[in-house]
């Protein structure tokens, strides 16, 4: 039946929303009989493996390994796409880079808990989800929900709405595992000491419920439904879908004060490199750009202080927008992206970013890292 997820509502299975196995089912049946697959994955701190003793503790791993044990016959490879702190906003402008390149065959996305609950992100998200699901390959996907275990607090109803459009399934830890802490079935510290990031238990839950979904759909192997539509309008304006990111490689501002880092950048984890760095009192960087959307990627550091910037719009210097670099968290530091602009409609714009504050004691420079723009 299309459109609907065909398998059994166990209690706290956390499989939501509306869905379409035939992709799933589909490449299950090729992986029986043998071949070489590719499995990704695309997401924040917790897709990357934050709080796994090893990496092949990560719940990403862990499903990996699953499709590895349940089909012999088959060679799999493994795409970890997952960058700490990041959101869908950013994931639109890499996801081709870090994932799609490889020609991946199944993707899980996550973005639930780094992307905030509101209209942008739910843009965002079916940018990444649209680049995902129409590529070449074909791939398999399904939508992992993680949640903030001690507020039940993250941005799944904008993206399961996104999802239900394109029939995909969801798997969600609002509706599993926290609905267990709530029930007072699960402590939590046993799954998580920040209330965020799992630990070990916690990635192996995390992963079984993935793998619930999996289990099931192959139960069913015998009962193919059609494939879903890709739907001819969005859900969103779908801005993000051909997201652009200006770094060192593709763009030339001009720079008065500010440097190229000339420094090569080796991995996807190799996060700042590629930038411009900025140190003193009133350095500037100019870019002119045309975009309805334009995000601004920084580095914000525990290593404090460090200098203070502004970016000045089209010269509007009263709506002049603060760049911090200074992080007050004190879990790392952070690859921030602060949206600077969000209008209806595409035009030219000049964003001048300049160095307001500096000491003599900074820990370290400003440095940018990125424009992101639709």
């Amino acid at each position: 039946m299309v459109g609907k997820i065909t398998l059994e509502r166990k209690e706290y299975s956390g499989i939501v929303g509306n869905g379409n196995l035939h992709r799933i089912k589909s490449l299950m049946e090729l992986a029986k009989k043998g071949g070489e697959y590719t499995i990704g994955f695309l997401g924040g701190s917790i897709t990357q493996g934050s709080l796994a003793t090893t990496p092949e503790g990560c719940y990403a791993y862990l499903v990996y390994k699953w499709w590895k044990t349940k089909f012999p016959n088959a060679e799999f490879h493994f795409i970890n796409a997952g960058i700490g702190g990041t959101t869908s906003l950013y994931g639109a402008a890499r996801a081709w880079k870090d994932l799609l390149m490889y020609q991946p065959d199944f993707v899980v996305v996550d973005f639930t808990v780094n992307d905030d609950a509101n209209e942008l992100f739910e843009e965002s998200f079916e940018g990444v989800l649209n680049q995902v699901y129409k590529a070449k390959t074909n791939p398999a996907v399904v939508i992992l929900n993680n949640v903030c275990y001690d507020t039940g607090v993250n941005a799944e109803e904008y993206h399961n709405k996104v999802a239900s459009l394109y029939q995909i399934p969801c798997v969600s830890m609002r509706e599993s595992l926290y609905a267990q802490i709530q029930d007072g079935k699960l402590v939590r510290s046993s799954i998580t000491p920040d209330n965020l990031h799992p630990n070990d238990l916690g990635h192996t839950l995390v992963a079984e419920k993935i793998i619930g979904l999996l289990e099931e759909a192959y139960d069913g192997l015998g009962q193919l439904e059609e494939e879903a539509v890709i739907p001819k309008e969005p859900v969103t304006r779908n801005r993000f879908e051909q997201a652009k990111i200006y770094q060192i490689q593709n763009c030339d501002p001009k720079l008065n004060g500010f440097r190229v880092d000339a420094r090569e950048k080796t991995a996807m984890l190799d996060l700042y490199k590629n930038g411009w760095i900025g140190k003193k009192e009133g350095d500037t960087i100019t870019f002119k750009v045309e975009a309805s959307s334009i995000s601004i990627q920084y580095l914000k550091s525990i290593a404090k202080p460090r200098p203070i910037a502004e970016v000045i719009i089209d010269g509007d210097k009263e709506h002049a927008v603060r760049l911090d670099a200074n992080f007050e968290e004190t879990w790392g530091d952070c690859l921030y992206l602060e949206t600077v602009l969000d209008q209806q409609k595409k035009e030219e714009h000049e964003l001048v970013i300049r160095i307001i504050e500096a000491h003599k004691e900074d820990k370290g420079p400003f440095y940018l890292v990125s424009l992101i723009t639709d």
